[in-house]
């Protein structure tokens, strides 16, 4: 699988262009599965409803899709894998939104999807700040206000480092840089701390920052 994380979507050219780049073919003829689940326990169904109907301030729906559907993870447990899993391996790209990334890395897990990913090749995961976060091994708990019954931070192990969303961010003053040295101190693995306009890349195992913005890498 691909990775394109993102802080803030598709916010500039550069973090569209390498979007193309990764499907292989434009955006107007590409598939695209919308998750929205993050977005409960943060803004509850306005939010959710904001992220599928491309009125976010993060552009991910809105950007062009040939066709889209909506994953909900909450609803999975409860449908037969034939109905859901064929079509997640078919789709071009997984449109995973932001929100509570405990939240999320807790259904993604229990939903089962979470097993379907190793075997998604060709597939463009495209993460919106918990949707990105998730890729990492594990997660912070001041990042998220809702808390695993289990009490576990694990997230996917998509990558071998954590990401730090919103950097800068002139609306989100619990995301500067000195919250991200915080963040990053209690890490065991690299960081990344990047603003709206930067994007990470993961293909193949090799990661490159694409950005019309700023970033920082905590190693």
């Amino acid at each position: 699988m691909k990775l394109l994380l993102t802080s803030a979507g598709i916010k500039n050219t550069s973090i569209a262009n390498a979007l193309v780049e990764m499907l292989g073919k434009p955006i107007a003829e590409a598939s695209a599965l919308v998750i929205p689940t993050a977005a409960y326990p943060a803004g509850g169904p306005a939010a959710a409803w904001r992220i599928v109907s491309g009125r976010a301030m993060s552009p991910l729906c809105e950007i062009g899709w040939k066709s889209l559907g909506l994953l909900e993870l909450t609803a999975l447990p409860s449908i037969d894998a034939a109905q859901w899993i064929p079509i997640v391996r078919e789709t071009d790209a997984l449109l995973v939104g932001g929100g509570d990334p405990l939240y999320l890395a807790h259904w993604l897990q229990q939903s089962g999807a979470a097993d379907v990913l190793p075997s998604l090749q060709d597939t463009v995961w495209v993460g919106v700040s918990a949707g990105s976060l998730v890729a990492a091994p594990h997660l912070a708990q001041d990042l998220s206000d809702w808390q695993s019954p289990t009490g576990s931070v694990e997230a996917l192990g998509l990558v071998d480092f954590g990401i730090f969303p919103h950097l800068d961010n002139p609306n989100m003053p619990a995301f500067g840089l000195a919250d991200a040295e915080r963040w990053a101190a209690a890490l065991d693995v690299p960081g990344y701390a990047i603003d709206d306009q930067t994007a990470i890349t993961v293909i193949d195992g090799e990661v490159t920052v694409v950005s019309e913005g700023h970033w920082k890498l905590f190693d």
